[in-house]
């Protein structure tokens, strides 16, 4: 057995269940994510993936189950302290990045620093030396609007990363870029997070992108139906 597999979940998921209206996303999904990997979630559009990231990062909250962060229950937290770990502990990164359209990149880098109560000359600093490790220096003074999307996706990247999470949740975080744009993001995003020790959770349902994982799951109708974390699921 590796270390890997003997160190203590960071965030684990027991049990699952969401529904959106008539539609049952998840049936009983338990997930485990290690200290410093990277879990690539899997699976057909519809599968569940995006709601079963939602709720480990405690955007939704499950219907029935468990999703325990550093000994806390994130499922029974309230939304102020969740907040807090999103600014904190967590990055998070979407399909199409979500940048402030009125912001520059070095503002929308900084961002989470200063609402963290970082001085702007701290945050602009930091931010700019994320901005470097992720390819995009000098394109500070660019907005949303005048960013191709890799350099968009490679700015929301640098604003996850900046504030030092121990988990980055990353949403198809490709799924908007051609694959040229897509392999630099995600070479820099792999690179990055093994530097720094970050755990990323990434869901995806590009092969490709899922390649740059060191273990992957595969979520069907609502459940892990393969990978390691199957025996978890089958266990309960």
């Amino acid at each position: 057995m590796s270390s890997t597999q003997k160190t203590v979940p960071v965030l684990a998921a027991r049990g699952l269940a969401k529904t959106h209206g008539r539609t049952q996303a998840l049936r009983g999904a338990s997930v485990e994510l290690r200290p410093g990997e990277i879990l690539a979630v899997t699976g057909t559009s519809g599968s569940g993936k995006s709601t079963l990231l939602h709720c480990l990062a405690g955007i939704v909250r499950p219907d029935e189950g468990s999703v325990v962060y550093a000994e806390q229950r994130l499922d029974q937290l309230p939304e102020q302290r969740l907040s807090e770990l999103r600014r904190t502990e967590f990055g998070v990164v979407f399909q199409f990045g979500q940048l402030i359209p009125e912001l520059t990149a070095l503002d929308n880098v900084a961002l989470p620093l200063l609402l963290a109560g970082a001085s702007r000359k701290d945050s602009h600093e930091r931010a700019g030396e994320w901005l470097e490790r992720f390819g995009v220096r000098g394109q500070e003074e660019l907005r949303p609007g005048e960013m191709s999307g890799g350099q968009a996706q490679r700015v929301s990247l640098a604003r996850a990363l900046v504030t030092g999470p121990k988990v980055v949740f990353a949403d198809e975080p490709t799924g908007a870029l051609d694959s040229l744009a897509s392999e630099g993001v995600m070479a820099a995003l792999a690179h990055t997070a093994r530097e720094s020790g970050t755990a990323v959770l990434l869901v995806t349902h590009d092969a490709q992108v899922a390649a740059y994982a060191d273990r992957e799951v595969e979520l069907r109708d609502g459940v892990v139906v393969s990978g390691a974390d199957a025996v978890v699921e089958m266990s309960r």
